[in-house]
C-alpha cells in the first residue's frame, strides 16, 4: 500500500542516490513531488539476447524490487519486438541478429527468471511482466510512420550520443534497423504510459538518449510530463563492463552458471568495488554496509566484505539451499575433504565450477591428467610429463584428497566418487575434475 508521505518519498530517492543507484534523472525536483503524491508506476524493459539474464541485469531488477517496496508498481518489459532489432546504445558494432524462435523461446525463459525477483501479489503495487511483441504484432509500417515517427526529428536523433559516436566511426557506422530501435522504445514507454499510467522509465545509463525519447513523445502525443531515471552499468575495478560481448559473466540460470561458481565470482572480487556492489547488489542496511567498509579497511586480507556479498547475492539469486551447497563445495575444496561432497555438489563442479576433464574409458594416468589440464607447468611456461612425475614424486599432487606418491598411478573408475568423480589438485588452490562417463 502507498503511504502519502512527501518525507518518506524524498527520502527513497535520497537512499537511491546514496547507494549510488541513480546516474541521473529528469527533472530532479518533479520527480520527487511525483512519486509523494501517489502510487506510480515504473518500467524497465530487458531485450532477449540470450536465453539467461545475467549479473548486469540484477541492477535493474533489484532497483524495481525497491520501488515496489517503496509503494509503486513496477512493470517488468521483456522486449520480444526490439529484441528482434537490438539495442545500439553503448555499443561499437552492428549485434547479430536472432531468430524469431530464438528471441520467443527466450521471452519465455527471461520473464520466469526475472519474476522472482519481484512481488506479484501484493495488491495494487504488485508487479506487471508484459511483452512488447504484443503491441507491434499488429502494427503497420504506414501506421507506425504517419503517427509515431512523425514526432521524431532526425537531427535529434543524429545528435544523440551513442548514434553520433557510431556514425563518426566509418569502419561501423549504423544501420537503418538500429537507428529506429529510438522510436521502438518510446513507443513502448508511450504505451505502458496509455494502458498502465506508467509515467517513469528506467534504464542503464547508455540509454540514456532512448529514455529520453520517450518522454518527449508522451509530451507531444498525450500532453502529460513523465519521468527518467538512469542506474550505473556494472563495471569490474578496471571500469570495464559485466556484459555477454566481453565473456567470463556469471548467468542467472543454474544450468549455465552454477550456484558454487556464482559464489565464488563475488568472493573473489575486488576490495575497489565489492562496498559498491554491497550497496547496488544487496538489502544490507547502511549500518551492516558501514561495518563492511571497516572490515575491509581493518583487515582487507579476511574478505569478510567479499564472503558477505557472497552469500546476499546467491541467497538473493539462488536461495539458502544454494548458499549453503556453495559454501559446503568451498570448505571441502580448501580442507582437502573431497569425500564430503555430495553428488550434486560434484555435479555443479561438472558444471562450471573447476575446470575438467571427460573420460569415457575406465582408466586414465595421473600423468596424462597433469598435463592435458596444465597443472604440470614449468617455472618457464611448459607442459610436460617430466614436470607432471616431479610434482608427484614431491607430495605436490592429490586425488580425492590423498597424496599421490607413484607417478605411474592410474585413475580409475572403480575407485572415483558416486562411479563418477575424481578431483586431481595440485598445491592448495589448483583443481581439476575428472569426470568418467564423458
Amino acid at each position: 500500500m502507498f503511504i502519502r508521505d512527501v518525507e518518506m518519498q524524498q527520502g527513497f530517492l535520497s537512499e537511491l542516490n546514496s547507494l549510488g543507484l541513480i546516474v541521473q534523472t529528469s527533472a530532479d525536483e518533479d520527480l520527487a513531488e511525483h512519486l509523494s503524491s501517489g502510487q506510480r508506476t515504473v518500467y524497465c524493459g530487458f531485450d532477449p539476447t540470450a536465453d539467461s539474464l545475467h549479473v548486469g541485469n540484477l541492477v535493474p531488477l533489484l532497483a524495481l524490487r525497491r520501488f515496489q517496496l517503496a509503494g509503486h508498481r513496477p512493470i517488468l518489459l521483456v522486449g520480444g519486438a526490439t529484441g528482434m532489432i537490438g539495442d545500439p546504445s553503448g555499443r561499437s558494432s552492428e549485434r547479430e541478429l536472432r531468430s524469431p524462435e530464438e528471441i520467443a523461446s527466450s521471452v519465455d525463459k527471461l520473464s520466469t527468471q526475472a519474476s522472482r525477483f519481484l512481488d506479484f501479489d501484493c495488491g495494487d503495487t504488485s508487479a506487471v511482466v508484459v511483452d512488447n511483441a504484443e503491441w507491434t504484432k499488429e502494427l503497420t509500417v504506414i501506421h507506425f510512420l504517419r503517427d509515431i515517427g512523425k514526432h521524431f526529428s532526425v537531427n535529434a536523433m543524429i545528435n544523440k550520443e551513442f548514434v553520433r559516436s557510431r556514425i563518426e566511426d566509418d569502419s561501423v557506422g549504423i544501420s537503418y534497423t538500429e537507428f529506429s530501435y529510438i522510436l521502438l522504445q518510446s513507443y513502448d514507454f508511450l504505451v505502458l504510459n496509455q494502458r498502465y499510467d506508467c509515467t517513469i522509465q528506467m534504464g542503464g545509463n547508455d540509454q540514456w538518449g532512448n529514455i529520453t525519447s520517450g518522454l518527449d513523445l508522451i509530451r507531444r502525443i498525450e500532453r502529460k510530463q513523465a519521468f527518467a531515471l538512469s542506474y550505473p552499468l556494472l563495471t569490474k575495478a578496471d571500469g570495464t563492463k559485466f556484459g555477454k560481448s566481453t565473456g567470463g559473466i556469471p548467468w542467472l540460470d543454474p544450468s549455465k552458471t552454477s550456484p558454487y561458481m556464482f559464489y565464488q565470482f563475488w568472493r573473489n572480487c575486488d576490495d575497489e568495488v565489492v562496498i559498491h556492489f554491497l550497496k547496488i547488489l544487496t538489502f544490507l542496511d547502511a549500518g551492516d554496509i558501514a561495518e563492511m567498509q571497516r572490515a575491509l579497511e581493518e583487515d582487507p586480507g579476511r574478505r569478510l566484505p567479499q564472503i558477505k556479498l557472497a552469500q546476499e547475492i546467491t541467497d538473493i539469486v539462488h536461495g539458502d539451499e544454494g548458499v549453503q551447497a556453495a559454501e559446503r563445495i568451498t570448505d571441502a575444496l580448501f580442507a582437502n575433504d573431497i569425500d564430503s561432497l555430495a553428488e550434486e555438489d560434484l555435479a555443479q563442479l561438472a558444471l562450471d565450477g573447476m575446470s575438467s576433464t571427460e573420460i569415457s574409458s575406465a582408466s586414465v594416468s595421473l600423468v596424462d591428467v597433469l598435463v592435458s589440464s596444465g597443472l604440470a607447468v614449468t617455472p618457464r611456461g611448459e607442459v610436460t610429463q617430466g614436470q607432471a612425475k616431479k610434482l608427484i614424486k614431491s607430495n605436490a599432487v592429490s586425488v580425492n584428497g590423498d597424496k599421490a606418491e607413484d607417478e605411474v598411478m592410474m585413475l580409475s573408475i572403480d575407485s572415483a566418487l558416486y562411479g563418477k568423480y575424481l578431483i586431481v589438485q595440485k598445491g592448495k588452490k589448483n583443481h581439476h575434475l575428472v569426470v568418467f562417463g564423458g
